[in-house]
């Protein structure tokens, strides 16, 4: 299955940020809340089961000057494989002039699934952007597929970020140079003006990045703990 949503959100003549274009195509649906205000929600909603395998999906989402959205999850996202085992792939790009706050709900990544997962995110010089990604390995009592999952971010062309994060090998997953046998990873890319002191504790860590902004990681072994972290940051 191939599927594209597209959003687009500015500002109104009141200084309301507003939905311009909304066009979703199954399994991805964008339901925006009937509210107004200086900020604007839309909830990405999996009207079917996905990714399977040999599915690629895109969402591209636009944010014009002054405009603020929350775009959020409503439900887990299974990564689950395909009768042709072949891999899927999602890919979503932000363009981003004013503010925008993604956090979609935790990424299962089941057995034999392999998926690839890209997040790219032009900003201008002014334009704020919060991103949190929660990868949990398997079901409970399951091995975890594999799943490559990058995020690309640059300010008026200039790089802030390019990481990339693969999990779903045992051998690298338990090892201290990996998740040191940890069941979830969160990470949370804060790209704004507040400047945040590298920090840490057991299990996370918060890293200023050069060029501004900053990235916090957690670990654990349960959604809850990790979220919890990444809400603190």
């Amino acid at each position: 299955m191939k599927a594209s949503a597209r959003l687009v959100v500015a500002l109104d003549s009141h200084g309301n940020s507003v939905v311009r274009v909304l066009r979703s195509m199954t399994p991805l649906t964008l339901v925006p809340a009937r509210r107004v205000g200086p900020v604007a929600l839309v909830h990405l909603v999996s009207s079917v089961t996905a990714p399977l395998g040999g599915d690629s999906l895109s969402l591209t989402v636009e944010v014009g000057p002054g405009a603020c959205l929350d775009l959020r999850g409503v439900a887990a996202t299974l990564v689950l494989p395909g009768s042709s085992g072949e891999p899927s792939s999602s890919l979503v790009r932000f363009s981003v002039e004013g503010s925008v706050s993604y956090l979609p709900e935790p990424t299962v990544v089941t057995a034999r699934a392999h998926h690839t997962a890209v997040v790219e995110a032009e900003l201008d010089g002014h334009a704020e952007l919060r991103l949190r990604e929660v990868l949990v390995l398997g079901r409970s009592g399951e091995a975890a597929g594999s799943l490559s999952s990058s995020v690309r971010a640059t300010r008026c062309g200039k790089p802030l970020l390019h990481q990339q994060l693969v999990v779903g090998d045992p051998l690298v997953d338990g090892s201290s140079a990996g998740l040191a046998g940890r069941r979830v990873v969160g990470t949370e890319l804060l790209l704004d003006a507040k400047e945040r002191p590298a920090d840490g504790g057991e299990w996370w860590s918060v890293v200023p990045l050069a060029a501004g902004g900053t990235l916090a990681t957690a670990l654990g072994d349960d959604v809850v703990t990790v979220t919890r972290v990444l809400d603190a940051i």
